[in-house]
């Protein structure tokens, strides 16, 4: 399990790379092309768009060709979509090649979790959020790593890089051997050793279900990921201009506070997971929504750049865990789909951080910086209220006595 782990580890720091990469390059790249901003977000759109079918398609993916295969494919798909990148080939063509390297992070990102999650007998938790620290740290990485290349005038060598990192990934998950865990994540055709070489027991399944009762709760678990990845993206992405704008801070300023609210979130991930397993995965994910309520209405009425630092590390911290605890606590409450729950869940959380941001730039071109910072501030309470809505349609989950999804023909 810790090789399985370690691995899962390695591919989510490859993943906050990845994610990251455009928005660390894109200056760079609209002036090698000669492009606007509107023409410049189409590659990062373009991506999305592949990230979003990567995490619908997984669960299909893994039950016909194994957990291991459709990972290879994934980080097959992300290394060489990067190494197209690196040519720097016609514009039409990167715009062809950006939704390859969404499909490969994308469905690497929904597996990689969702195993992790299925196979930890015991601190779920703490194991999916010890992946979120190394995805905080590829976050955290890449920003300054492009900074230092942009700097030297090489910019364009963090594609290649990037497609090392993706090709040893993938081929670790094709080559190693994680002891038991190789029989539940292996190739389809070890399922069928035991019987003989005949069709795999798996294949002959009926096909699972959502029960009833579980829908509510999966309902407000999916407006709870849309919420909160869309209240991370509009905040991170906008934290720079809310500083220079309320403060005057100089830009080198104002970013380099961005490195350091992904440095706390990195810094909280290490202790959400055992807080997470010691309180109860509902209780946590509550204080977490208070505590971001209080702190981004606080950052609202700050008008110091100081002030305004100290907000930020703390929102690192309080919103540190969230994301990784959620996944937990929605497979938990429906358990034997862990694969569907965690691909449904994360692409909720794609489809929030695509839409809000866009939303919370039409506010700051119209209204400015602090307007947004209110419909920032207003999500995390959106974010409360569906975390306590999960909470009381568990419950009402496990009182009907449906705990497990329905088995249907």
């Amino acid at each position: 399990m810790r090789k399985l782990i370690a691995i899962g580890c390695l591919s989510y720091f490859l993943i906050g790379l990845a994610m990251v990469l455009t928005g660390a390059v894109l200056e760079p790249m609209i002036s090698h092309y000669k492009l606007d901003y509107k023409e410049g977000s189409l590659w990062i759109t373009s991506q999305f768009v592949g990230y979003l079918l990567g995490v619908l398609a997984a669960p299909m993916l893994t039950s016909r060709i194994g957990k291991r295969s459709t990972l290879v494919l994934a980080f097959g798909c992300l290394t060489v979509a990067e190494a197209s990148y690196s040519m720097l080939g016609p514009w039409t063509l990167m715009l062809l090649i950006a939704p390859f390297a969404g499909l490969g992070f994308g469905m690497a990102e929904a597996i990689v979790g969702a195993t992790i999650i299925e196979l930890s007998e015991a601190k779920k938790a703490s194991s999916m959020v010890f992946l979120e620290v190394f995805f905080g740290v590829g976050a955290l990485v890449m920003p300054i790593g492009a900074a230092y290349l942009i700097h030297m005038g090489v910019w364009q060598l963090a594609f290649p890089a990037l497609t090392a990192i993706a090709g040893v990934t993938m081929l670790l998950w094709l080559t190693m051997s994680f002891g038991p865990a190789d029989d539940r994540i292996g190739w389809p055709a070890r399922s069928s050793e035991a019987a003989g070489g005949r069709k795999p027991e798996r294949a002959r399944q009926p096909r699972r279900r959502y029960s009833r009762k579980a829908v509510p709760f999966l309902l407000f678990g999916v407006l709870f990921f849309m919420i909160y990845v869309g209240l991370e993206m509009s905040y991170s992405n906008y934290l720079a201009t809310f500083l220079m704008e309320r403060t005057g801070a100089a830009d080198t300023s104002a970013t380099s506070v961005l490195s350091l609210f992904w440095l706390f979130m990195v810094i909280g991930r290490l202790f959400a997971g055992p807080l997470a397993d010691r309180v109860g995965f509902a209780v946590y994910l509550t204080v977490s929504s208070v505590g971001s309520i209080i702190v981004l209405v606080m950052a609202v009425f700050t008008m110091s750049f100081s002030g305004l630092v100290i907000w930020t590390c703390l929102a690192g911290l309080v919103m540190s865990g969230i994301f990784a605890v959620a996944l937990v606590y929605a497979n938990s409450r429906i358990e034997g789909m862990t694969e569907r729950t965690t691909s449904l869940m994360v692409a909720a959380g794609g489809i929030g951080g695509a839409i809000f941001p866009r939303i919370a730039g039409w506010l700051m071109d119209s209204y400015g910086a602090t307007t947004t910072m209110w419909l920032i501030a207003g999500l995390a309470g959106a974010m409360l209220l569906s975390c306590l809505l999960m909470a009381a349609s568990s419950r009402r989950t496990a009182e009907g006595g449906e705990h497990d999804p329905v088995t249907a023909v």
